[in-house]
């Protein structure tokens, strides 16, 4: 396969009750990547989008189609990808293997959302579609509830009193915003502290308020080409090394692995052995942070704690910049929005700015690094990492 590399990105500001459409929102994190990859729409051979609430959000099918048509890639082909938040994640995916494969040189990847449209109670209701419909909805087994029962087996499966594993999910929140504060694109840019975490309103036990990520409204884009192209276009090339899938069943089907998810490990082992690297090599990451103990399981799926100890990376400052490993430093779901279709494609967003050293003014960037991992989750356990480095 040939080496793939993004060329440009582009993003929205995450946001509460969008005035554009979630056509016009990706049409502009598009051309703003286009812009960046120093080429115009008709360079593009091709467009993959990941979207999940558009049918219900504002009765508006097809975005991929008339994305295309918006941004002047008349005619090309264009895909829809729908793999709950992991949907634009999914779309990158498929689109770095068309380019590696040879059949395209140049593609355009992205999502888009806008959830908040819906208000609160429709979106949970449409977007609790994307479990199980059959067994889990009816019995009132929404996200929220999923992870709160994920917390409840943490703390019992791993013996961590459930007072300190709530210290250390609020850690993890608290972290989020003290990194989106300075993040441009971020819906929540304040910081938050442990108290106000553990005094917010009850969601579902244990999760808090502040424990879960908003609804958002957004998109993000990248462009994808292959390396001989790439070199000719941009001073710093960033490479996709590795990509993982893999899928699971509803949680109910999981027992046997829970509060671990099955396929995380999976999926990052693929893209670890294709890049030829492990999690001592990571120097940034973007993880899906939904609620913040899915942050702490996460970080123990892709290896960089032991199971059951994954807490005390944030205890200890080991995420933070400077740290161990630095996670989030985004804002990750939690600070920086979650537009379900458009979330892991705002991660490699961050994640190729940071490899770039580009996010200094910011005062966001994590010195020297080299390499990157994206982790999206999608439903009860679609995962998709991917590993981005420079030479």
């Amino acid at each position: 396969m040939r080496r793939v590399a993004v060329l440009g990105a582009g993003h929205t500001k995450f946001m509460f009750d969008s005035p554009q459409t979630e056509i016009e929102m990706l049409a502009e994190a598009s051309m703003d990547a286009i812009r960046e990859s120093n080429l115009k729409s008709k360079d593009i051979q091709a467009i993959f989008c990941g979207n999940v609430l558009g049918d219900f959000s504002e009765g508006q099918g097809m975005v991929q189609s008339y994305l295309a048509d918006d941004i002047g890639c008349f005619n090309v082909p264009a895909s829809k990808f729908e793999g709950a938040c992991a949907s634009a994640t999914m779309a990158i995916r498929d689109a770095f293997m068309w380019v590696a494969s040879g059949f395209y040189d140049i593609v355009l990847a992205g999502g888009t959302e806008k959830a908040t449209a819906m208000g609160t109670s429709l979106a949970t209701r449409t977007f609790a579609m994307f479990g199980d419909s059959r067994y889990e909805y009816p019995a009132g087994f929404t996200f929220p509830g999923v992870f709160g029962m994920l917390a409840h087996l943490y703390s019992d499966q791993y013996k961590v009193p459930l007072k300190k594993l709530k210290e250390q999910m609020a850690l993890v929140s608290v972290q989020s915003h003290y990194y989106g504060k300075d993040n441009p694109n971020a819906q929540f840019r304040k910081e938050i502290t442990v108290e106000q975490v553990l005094k917010g309103f009850m969601v579902t036990s244990p999760l808090q308020l502040l424990d879960c990520c908003p609804f958002s409204d957004g998109a993000a884009a990248i462009v994808l080409a292959s390396e001989d192209i790439a070199k000719k276009l941009v001073a710093k090339p960033v490479y996709i090394a590795g990509v993982g899938q893999a899928s699971a069943g509803k949680i109910s089907s999981q027992y046997k692995y829970l509060p671990r998810i099955r396929s995380r490990e999976i999926s990052v082992k693929q893209a670890y052995d294709m890049a030829g690297l492990g999690p001592r090599d990571i120097d940034v990451c973007e993880l899906h942070d939904c609620f913040s103990i899915a942050g702490i399981i996460a970080a123990e799926g892709l290896g960089f704690a032991e199971f059951g100890k994954g807490g005390e990376l944030w205890e200890k400052g080991e995420t933070k910049i400077g740290g161990k490993i630095p996670i989030n430093i985004s804002g990750g779901l939690k600070s920086k929005g979650h537009p379900i279709g458009a979330t892991g494609a705002s991660q490699v967003y961050e994640i190729a700015h940071q490899l770039r050293g580009e996010l200094k003014d910011q005062g966001r960037q994590v010195e020297g690094a080299k390499v990157g991992l994206v982790d999206t989750l999608g439903g009860d356990g679609t995962i998709i990492n991917l590993i981005l480095k420079v030479d």
